[in-house]
């Protein structure tokens, strides 16, 4: 049997390394994958990221009040980056005034649908003061924030539109009582007047309710009574407007 000397078991060994790294090196390298990339907080977390970050403050507005919400919070609220709301409303005042527009086209909705169940002209007048109020309870924080003008950047084209629409309502709500038309461009002082005082009437009863300060009424009520019930007994007993034809209104 042959015996391998010092030398060859070198010699063999050096070749054996030699030939392993040669075969690493003709080895195809693994084709390189397409880069994952992260989805957009947008398309994997909302698909409407604007519309999410509303909803968002809209439950901070309602849960803690106006001084608890800012952009880190409506973003932490929503689950995305704190860049997010900055990126889509540019800073607090857009992002407040856009939610006071969504605000007014929920209240828009809400007593279109009044006036459109109501059967006669009393009723759709009594049903935009009740509906009206009704809404001022059910989002308390939203109302109030409606009419925060100072918080608002009233120059931007979506809460312009809704408060015109809301405008527009109301006056027509108005219009139905008095049996006439209303040019909301062209009031008459009759016309104003009728307008600010069942708005000063609905408003301040909202106001009241939100604060409790019909409490010590309704205890002095027969058992049952609540404040729906006193709202609407109250524009029941509404002094009646003058119709365009009679003298009061000339």
């Amino acid at each position: 049997m042959a015996v391998k000397t010092p030398e060859k078991t070198k010699l063999n060994k050096g070749l054996s390394v030699r030939g392993r790294k040669a075969g690493n090196r003709a080895a195809p390298a693994k084709a390189a994958g397409k880069p994952k990339t992260k989805p957009s907080e947008g398309s994997y977390h909302h698909g409407d990221l604007p519309t999410a970050l509303l909803e968002a403050a809209e439950r901070i507005l309602e849960r803690e009040g106006l001084q608890g919400l800012t952009l880190r919070a409506a973003a932490r609220e929503a689950g995305v980056s704190h860049a997010a709301p900055t990126h889509h409303f540019g800073d607090l005042t857009g992002l407040l005034s856009e939610l006071a527009a969504v605000g007014y086209r929920k209240f828009n909705a809400d007593i279109g649908k009044a006036r459109a169940e109501a059967e006669t002209p009393d009723a759709s007048f009594d049903a935009t003061g009740e509906a009206y109020v009704m809404f001022a309870l059910k989002h308390p924080g939203l109302f109030q924030l409606m009419f925060r003008a100072e918080r608002l950047d009233m120059q931007r084209p979506a809460l312009q539109e809704a408060v015109m629409a809301s405008f527009r309502n109301f006056a027509g709500a108005v219009a139905t009582m008095r049996h006439e038309n209303i040019n909301t461009a062209a009031l008459s002082l009759p016309q104003a007047a009728d307008m600010v005082r069942t708005w000063s009437m609905v408003h301040g009863f909202a106001i009241l309710a939100q604060h409790g300060r019909f409490n010590h009424i309704l205890q002095r009520l027969p058992a049952g009574t609540d404040v729906q019930m006193l709202l609407r007994a109250m524009l029941k007993s509404k002094t009646p407007i003058p119709t365009s034809g009679s003298p009061s209104s000339r």
